[in-house]
């Protein structure tokens, strides 16, 4: 078990090692609708999505073991905002790891069902996929900074811009899915329209998990003064 001065280190440098498998699993949608797409074998990509779900799943449960098992002692002085908020991390944490799940059926999903991909419903499952990436990149940053600031007593932060820019993105996401769905119904034949209404949620879904992140980040963070993370309702 970490040293009292370095638990919060090790679960910063735990959180970054995941977050990074994430990127990489969620990263990999664009790719995966582009060689599907190209007629190119695919099968490989669906292949390294799911091992980077099961390699995240393996590493959330060691940071989700340190938290738990780590009392006010082990932990120490510096990191009572950690100590204060081991049930809600804990949360937090299985709901990020939930990203790579949803990542990993759609991917299961596509090679199921193959779409036909000359409709403008796939372009837009596309453009949601290169949505997706993009707030993955900014909720990296959110996260690293978030769990950063949990681990000092004084730190302070600003995490407004970057929560705004998630719920920017995932308002996007929700009228491009609306669009897909709309689309599907008035062009394309029943099982083709249900095929891609279920992948735009799907889609869709891992936008709505990103912006709950980044709520959970906010109710935590509301006891933490030196954490700013409230979007002024006005500018929503």
């Amino acid at each position: 078990m970490a040293g009292k001065s370095d638990f919060g280190q090790e679960l910063e440098t735990q959180t970054d090692a995941y977050l990074d498998t994430l990127k990489d699993c969620l990263g990999l949608l664009p790719q995966l609708l582009e060689e599907y797409e190209a007629g190119e074998d695919f099968e490989a990509t669906v292949e390294r999505i799911g091992e980077l779900e099961s390699e995240g799943d393996t590493m959330i449960r060691s940071i989700i073991s340190s938290i738990t098992n780590s009392d006010p002692e082990d932990m120490g002085l510096l990191n009572t905002r950690i100590n204060y908020n081991q049930s809600g991390l804990i949360e937090f944490y299985k709901q990020v790891d939930s990203l790579a799940n949803v990542t990993e059926r759609i991917a299961d999903e596509i090679a199921m069902m193959q779409p036909p991909t000359d409709t403008d419903c796939y372009q837009g499952l596309r453009e949601m996929a290169e949505h997706v990436a993009d707030m993955t990149e900014t909720l990296e940053e959110v996260v690293e900074r978030f769990v950063h600031g949990l681990g000092t007593t004084s730190g302070s932060d600003t995490l407004y811009d970057e929560i705004k820019a998630i719920r920017d993105m995932e308002s996007r996401c929700d009228s491009i899915k609306n669009d897909v769905i709309r689309t599907a119904f008035a062009d394309e034949g029943t099982a083709e329209a249900l095929m891609y209404r279920e992948l735009a949620i799907l889609f869709d879904d891992l936008a709505n998990t990103m912006e709950d992140v980044t709520d959970q980040i906010i109710v935590i963070a509301s006891d933490e003064p030196g954490l700013v993370t409230e979007v002024d309702p006005s500018e929503e």
